[in-house]
């Protein structure tokens, strides 16, 4: 750690200034786009926003479907703007006062990562009906019970944001111990659950991306929560150097692993808040916490987003940020019929660890579009960025 505590946006502005512009400008998009991603009412926020482009070049965007989780994410993120700021983006609200609004609706929750999440948020806004909200968490998280380890590490996150607060320290190390038998074997990644019964057999081995990023994260604040946790932060370092050795020439932060060997099953998509936001707020968190500085993998996933090589080769080069909007579109990906190479993967993996199938990448080129955005993209990418300090 530097005796001096700059902010991440400082050092990034050091480090490569030109990305510091780029940083910057997806701030911008993102407290602009939130607040028309937020519904009517300003209580509810939509799963994703579709974009359109009609003939004649114009764009529409449509709000589709919920989201409580994506709503806590939002408010993870905001918390770390001015409080004028933060009510612009949230109708008027602090991200605290949102957060109440998520508690108040936690009789209703029962997904066990929507849960952790507003209880996080709690902790984080300094909520004073923090205890309803991890109680929440604890009527959910049944003991004994594998969960998905995305939900899991969300759990030990806000256990571990709660620490100062509330006793749990009971609930604290059983999260953290959770977190770390998940693993199979050597490998330094995560799976996609962390006991049988969740996952077909079958793609049992295949994790993803955000496997890997949220608890590395949580280990890492768990770490940092307390007297220090050796065992903790060094499974927490394993993966994200892991995940960091295995990063794409060009940036590209892959999508799915084998848990088993600590290989890539398949690459696509990518995802823009990858690049973007979960990387750097993974990675940062775990730097925050004492450990490597992984900031030259997290500026070449970010210069990512405005150097696709995906998409180089098109003849109209579809950018991926669209400021007027105040959208970043979601991810480069195949446009293969109902996933087939994942699934192909995915099964011959099972058998032949190592087994690539090269001939689908040509088949197959990963050149189409999404064109979505959702909230908690922005959430992560304000909580990365405006967060922290190293």
């Amino acid at each position: 750690m530097s005796q001096r505590t700059i902010t991440r946006l400082q050092a990034l502005g050091h480090e490569e200034p030109p990305l510091l512009a780029l940083a910057q400008r997806l701030l911008a998009v993102a407290e602009s786009g939130l607040g028309s991603m937020l519904l009517p009412g300003g209580e509810v926020f939509a799963f994703t926003m579709a974009g359109r482009q009609a003939p004649d070049g114009s764009w529409t965007l449509e709000r589709r479907g919920t989201s409580t989780r994506y709503a806590a994410i939002t408010a993870l993120g905001t918390r770390f703007l001015p409080e004028d700021r933060q009510r612009a983006v949230l109708a008027g609200r602090t991200a605290q006062e949102f957060t109440g609004l998520l508690i108040e609706s936690l009789p209703a929750v029962t997904n066990l990562g929507d849960a952790a999440l507003i209880a996080w948020a709690a902790a984080e806004t300094g909520h004073p009906k923090l205890s309803d909200a991890l109680a929440r968490v604890e009527a959910l998280d049944e003991e004994g019970r594998p969960q998905y380890t995305v939900e899991a590490a969300w759990v030990l996150s806000a256990l571990a944001a709660a620490r100062d607060t509330v006793d749990v320290e009971r609930r604290f190390t059983g999260a953290r111990d959770r977190l770390l038998r998940a693993r199979i074997g050597d490998s330094p990644l995560f799976p996609h659950a962390t006991g049988p019964g969740l996952v077909p057999w079958y793609r049992a081995h295949v994790s993803c991306f955000a496997d890997q990023t949220y608890p590395l994260q949580a280990l890492a604040r768990a770490h940092a929560s307390g007297d220090g946790d050796p065992e903790a932060l060094a499974a927490a370092e394993a993966c994200a150097a892991r995940i960091c050795e295995l990063q794409g020439d060009g940036g590209q932060w892959w999508w799915h692993y084998d848990a088993r060997t600590g290989g890539v099953v398949e690459g696509y998509p990518v995802y823009s808040v990858h690049q973007h936001a979960m990387a750097p707020t993974a990675l940062f968190d775990l730097t925050d916490a004492g450990g490597t500085d992984f900031g030259a993998s997290i500026r070449k996933g970010l210069r990512w987003m405005t150097d696709v090589p995906e998409l180089a080769g098109a003849e109209h080069r579809e950018p991926l940020i669209l400021d007027k909007l105040g959208v970043t579109w979601r991810k480069v990906y195949r446009g293969d019929p109902k996933k087939a190479v994942r699934a192909a993967r995915g099964l011959g993996t099972r058998v032949a660890p190592n087994l690539r199938l090269k001939s689908l990448d040509r088949v197959y080129r990963p050149v189409s579009v999404d064109r979505e955005c959702r909230p908690y993209e922005f959430g992560w990418m304000l909580y990365a960025w405006q967060g922290g300090r190293i």
